[in-house]
């Protein structure tokens, strides 16, 4: 049974908020990067668009080793800090420095450029990794309770809504503070700040849980990380969870990838990716009240299906942005942000199932091998967004160029990016709707017989 038994111990708000704090690293990492990494590279670095959205995608293959690894030695570790703790702070020992190196801006341009920065941002993975994994973990060993968990998040993600709002809004800022689409120092500048930011997370988070409990988490398993993995694929729910995700990320990587092309060549005012990212993220803050009420009335299937449709129809009505104006791409966005909101805290809440049930059922602590898989596969998968919106710029006949070389793009790159940013990734989101019906996990804890049915 997932259901909290009598007695069992809730979690404090102190924990939870110590908890949530750490959303901010997630957030901004996440974030940053997929906002601004392809845009910095094509048309400051004079990266082609094809290289460039190569280089956001190579260093996420390195996540499907780094990942599980990380995964299995949390597993494992043993210390007076827990077993998930310490891989907090190696995290922020080597995040930040990694990402100021991203955007250091190095006197490169073209293919030498690209390696530095996929270079650099491999390393930023690493570290993030190193954060990321154990901090998945741990929610399904906080509570038992099916619906607790979703509380619990919810304040994850209020702290991940309100850090995507501000790296939205102030990382483009600092950039264009320096001129009308930036420069390389206001880029620098911008590395160094969200570094900052993403150290005080990391440090908020390791110290906000040192009270965390570790309710019914069991001994850790003993099998080998081929064995692990053969249980983790053999668990329907977790796999066609997984694959759902995956495609949200993946429309979601797309999103932030066209973003600064979007608002540079679709609203022609390259100042407005801060306000559109604003719109996007801002429901995370007021609405996750709601799909948590949502997700205790029909289920947190039912919710994640109803967020995946307003997810996919906002972005799709986006698509009409040429014939409206910049106020209503801002109008969509905001349904997008809602649909979002509710689609990135039930996917975590149901994963936390997944892995409470597993531990149960099986009687091994295995938490970290999931969720590194999870956020392996998932990143990925999702990395390939840009990489997918590179192309469709490539198809479109978009032109590199680099700060003291601006061009025009035809017209065939401004469709390219309008429907780039909108059409495709709504397209994936649909699919992942689809997919959301065939999900199996309930309150009582016992999967279908099959995912698929």
């Amino acid at each position: 049974m997932i259901a909290t038994p009598p007695g069992l111990p809730t979690v404090s708000r102190g924990v939870r908020l110590g908890y949530g704090v750490g959303s901010f690293c997630t957030a901004t990492f996440n974030a940053v990067p997929g906002l601004l990494l392809l845009y910095y590279m094509t048309n400051f670095l004079a990266v082609p668009a094809w290289l460039a959205g190569a280089v956001v995608a190579a260093p996420k293959v390195w996540d499907l080793v780094i990942n599980p690894l990380v995964g299995r030695w949390s597993d494992r570790t043993t210390s007076r800090l827990g077993p998930r703790r310490p891989w907090l702070l190696a995290g922020a020992c080597t995040l930040p420095v990694a990402f100021v190196l991203v955007f250091a801006g190095p006197p490169l341009t073209g293919v030498p450029a690209a390696l530095y920065v996929g270079a650099c941002f491999m390393a930023a993975a690493t570290g993030y990794a190193l954060f990321e994994v154990p901090y998945k973990a741990m929610p399904a060993e906080m509570t038992g309770d099916y619906h607790e968990r979703t509380s619990l998040l919810q304040w994850r993600m209020v702290f991940i809504g309100a850090a995507t709002v501000i790296s939205g809004i102030v990382a483009p800022a600092i950039v264009n503070s320096e001129g009308h689409a930036g420069t390389l120092g206001s880029y620098r500048l911008m590395g160094v700040t969200v570094a900052a930011v993403l150290l005080a997370a990391m440090l908020g988070s390791f110290f906000g849980t040192a009270r965390a409990p570790m309710t019914g988490a069991p001994d850790p398993d003993s099998g080998s990380l081929r064995e692990q993995f053969a249980a983790a694929r053999g668990n329907s729910a977790f796999v066609w969870l997984l694959a759902l995700s995956c495609l949200q990320m993946m429309a979601v990587s797309m999103l932030l990838a066209g973003a600064p092309y979007f608002a540079a060549y679709i609203l022609d005012d390259p100042k407005a990716t801060s306000t559109l990212f604003a719109v996007f993220v801002g429901p995370m803050l007021l609405a996750m009240p709601v799909w948590v009420r949502l997700a205790k009335r029909y289920d947190k299937r039912g919710a994640m299906i109803l967020a995946g449709l307003l997810f996919g129809g906002g972005t799709l009505a986006t698509l009409a942005t040429p014939l409206f104006g910049s106020w209503y791409a801002h109008t969509t966005l905001l349904v997008v942000g809602l649909g979002y909101a509710g689609v990135q805290l039930l996917e975590f809440s149901m994963l936390a199932d997944v892995i409470a049930v597993d531990a149960e059922t099986t009687g091994k602590r295995r938490a970290g091998v999931f969720t590194g898989l999870w956020t392996a596969i998932e990143s990925g998968v999702s990395s390939f967004g840009a990489l997918i919106f590179g192309a469709v710029l490539t198809l479109g006949g978009f032109v590199e160029s680099d700060a003291s070389r601006p061009v025009e793009q035809p017209d065939s790159a401004v469709t390219a990016i309008l429907v780039g940013e909108t059409a495709v990734p709504a397209l994936v989101l649909f699919l992942a709707v689809l997919m959301t019906l065939k999900y199996r996990l309930r309150p009582g804890g016992v999967p279908a017989p099959s995912a698929s049915g």
